[in-house]
Formats: structure tokens, sequence, C-alpha cells
């Protein structure tokens, strides 16, 4: 009876991004949200997120994870939506995550070295669809890294819902963004329409 109820607990993973750390941007408002919804929230700080290694992120999520279910929902940002998918890539066939929600997320690593490591193997695509119920891409029209051409990627391979928002940069706290409401609403959606 106790394992039902711990399945039946919806947990949420907010992982930041490159340079980025728990406290920053919109993760500690979203954190209290959650909560307020009956979420059971984790926000780690990822393993040098100055120097991010693709081993050691995918390693750290699935540390914090244990046991994925359709109770687990998971919310990246830049570069956690990729270490997400990396880790989505790894779980065995019996383990499927909720819901994923992708802010400013991408599908190759930009020109930026730091992000290598993250993309020496193609992403598994199928696997990413087998390993999770429903993605949601939250995209800026004006992000200075990101370019929206990456919206349309997530949609054609994972059928992701997309979300536009206008004028929202990057998402990063360091532009003063520290609420984003479509993330609350769209994981609001995807946990309640749970099977």
């Amino acid at each position: 009876m106790k394992m039902q109820e711990a399945e039946m607990k919806k947990r949420a993973y907010l992982i930041h991004g490159y340079e980025g750390r728990p406290e920053h941007g919109w993760r500690p408002w979203l954190k209290t949200e959650l909560e307020k919804h009956g979420f059971e929230v984790t926000v780690p700080a990822m393993p040098n997120p100055d120097y991010p290694v693709m081993d050691e992120w995918v390693g750290h999520i699935s540390k914090v994870v244990g046991k994925c279910d359709s109770g687990c929902f998971f919310v990246g940002h830049s570069l956690g939506c990729i270490a997400i998918m990396r880790y989505f890539e790894g779980l065995p066939s019996s383990q499927k995550a909720g819901g994923a929600v992708m802010v400013a997320g991408f599908s190759d690593y930009l020109g930026m070295k730091p992000l290598q490591s993250f993309f020496t193997t193609e992403i598994n695509w199928e696997k990413l669809k087998a390993s999770c119920r429903k993605f949601v891409a939250i995209h800026s029209d004006n992000d200075p890294y990101v370019p929206l051409k990456h919206a349309d990627i997530f949609k054609e391979k994972l059928g992701a819902k997309i979300i536009i928002e206008r004028g929202r940069g990057h998402f990063s706290g360091s532009e003063g963004t520290t609420r984003v409401d479509s993330v609350l609403e769209s994981l609001l959606e995807m946990s309640s329409n749970q099977k």
C-alpha cells in the first residue's frame, strides 16, 4: 500500500541550465506554487554548472529521482532541457515520466563549446517519446541564444505542445524573469490529465 501511495504522489523536478543555480530566476516561485498544488518539488543544484558535463548531470538527475513513474514531472530551463532528455534516453522501458516542460530548450549545442558534451550522440527521439507521456516546449520570440526553429523541432520530433511567448528573452533571472505562468499552467494541465 505504501508503495502505491508513493507512486500516486506528484513529484516535480526543476532542472536549471548552464551557469544556473536552484535559487535563481523563476524556480523559487514555481516551487512555491507547485507545493500549493500538492507537488513534492525538488530543485537540485546540478554539478559544476559553469563547466557542465553530460554524464555528471544525467547521473545526478538519476540519483535525485530514483524510480521514475507517471507521477514524475520535469521542468528544464535551457541546458536543463537536454539534460532531462538525455536522462529519459537512459530510462528502463518499465519507467515512464508523466510529463516534461522545456523552457528555452534546444536540440544542438548552439555553437557553445561548454555544452558540447551533451551532443556527442544524436538525440534518440523515439526513446524520449517512449519515456515520457507529454511534452510542452516554451520559447520566446526574442531569445538571444535559442532560435525559434527549436520549437518546431520539438513539435515535429516529440509532438510537443508549443507555447511562444513575446519578449521574454531567455527566461533568465538575470533578465528579471521571476515567474513564468505558462510553465505552472502546463504542469497543472498535464498532471491533472494523468491516466
